[in-house]
């Protein structure tokens, strides 16, 4: 009787493993898929809903985690190995440095988005500004723009500055920023008195005013082009993710927050 119990516990044992081998197999392939996307950081908020409608479109149990930040930073994660299925840039600088790497799949790349550059300053600031030559005199001191030699914003807005005639004059002044939103955040918080972001920023903000916007002639066009990854652990998922980008759905909420979309 003890032998006969010892081989039907050793039975149930082996059965038991092996369900247990069936249910974490069938679990396994019931896994979430995991996207990753690289995105600029204007594209914060809005990339942030989009991809959790994307979420919601999909089921199947797919996830997407975004991961923001300056343009160029993005870039120099993924040549450095970082896992990222699709990038979003908001200048096409960086997706030529990858594509000129073989890092990514050309025949995805497309342009989804368009921006407007802008000068803001708090809203609590009363400042009496008549053009931008007013950045020149004394009673502005501190400008924010983003990093002026890699950060999208700020290479659009050395550009405009140099355009527009007045950048050796401000140089003095400048506060330089990580990404669009530190420039922001320079702003927000009076550490700078007018700062240099995009349209996008200053309508997610409740703390600044657009006090000028600067004419399309002054810079590049402002453009994000989205591209998947060579290396993707779901290409297939993440070339779906940058053809929702253009869809009604999705460029809706892009507009919602501020973005124009390209046709």
């Amino acid at each position: 009787m003890h032998y006969a119990l010892r081989f039907t516990f050793h039975v149930l044992a082996i059965l038991s493993s092996a369900l247990l081998f069936v249910s974490c197999s069938k679990d396994g392939q019931q896994q979430p898929k995991e996207l990753i996307v690289f995105g600029a950081m204007s594209l914060t908020d809005a990339l942030t809903e989009i991809s959790q409608r994307f979420e919601v479109q999909e089921g199947k149990g797919i996830k997407v985690y975004c991961n923001f930040a300056g343009s160029s930073i993005l870039q120099r994660q993924i040549e450095k190995g970082a896992p990222a299925d699709v990038f979003i840039s908001a200048s096409p600088k960086q997706i030529d440095a990858l594509q000129g790497k073989g890092l990514i799949h050309s025949d995805t790349r497309q342009n989804v988005l368009t921006n407007r550059l802008v000068l803001v300053t708090h809203t609590d600031v009363s400042l009496s500004f008549a053009n931008l030559q007013t950045l020149v005199e004394d009673s502005i001191k501190r400008i924010a723009i983003g990093e002026p030699n890699s950060v999208p914003a700020g290479v659009y807005g050395k550009e405009a500055l140099i355009n527009l005639g007045i950048w050796k004059a401000v140089q003095r002044k400048l506060v330089t920023g990580l990404n669009v939103r530190a420039t922001l955040a320079y702003v927000e918080s009076g550490n700078a008195d007018v700062g240099i972001v995009y349209q996008t920023d200053a309508t997610i903000s409740k703390k600044v005013k657009v006090l000028y916007q600067f004419p399309d002639f002054s810079h590049t066009p402002i453009v994000y082009p989205a591209v998947v990854i060579k290396g993707s652990a779901h290409e297939s998922l993440a070339r779906a993710f940058v053809e929702y980008l253009k869809t009604s759905e999705a460029t809706e909420l892009f507009k919602k927050y501020g973005f124009s979309i390209v046709k």
